[in-house]
């Protein structure tokens, strides 16, 4: 850079670029949580870290199995993984595990007797 003017505004638009996560995952920290990823997997563990392309560390992680037949369905089966690394990109959906209940879709329309 020719003069130091250059340089700031420089560094300055590099940092208005940076990635920033709209999720604020640490209050989650070292809590039991559910992730759904691309594809229909399904997972649960222990949050240990995240940055902010929604790349997790999950310790005591447990998969649940899908049907064989039903790609969609996940069955009673689980397995254990332990301590993994969920690739950011592929990540759809993060929930708590504790509170998480079942609701009726509220976009069907429920058809009375």
């Amino acid at each position: 850079f020719k003069n130091n003017t250059a340089k700031l505004w420089f560094l300055q638009d590099k940092e208005k670029k940076k990635k920033e996560s709209i999720f604020d995952l640490s209050k989650y920290i070292d809590k039991t949580i559910r992730v759904k990823f691309q594809g229909g997997r399904e997972a649960s563990g222990v949050l240990k870290g995240f940055d902010p392309l929604l790349n997790l560390v999950l310790d005591g992680t447990i998969e649940y199995m899908r049907d064989p037949d039903d790609q969609l369905k996940l069955t009673e089966d689980t397995r254990q993984l332990g301590l993994v690394v969920c690739r950011g990109t592929s990540v759809v959906l993060i929930c708590p595990q504790d509170g998480m209940e079942a609701i009726p879709n509220p976009f069907i329309q429920q058809h009375d007797g």
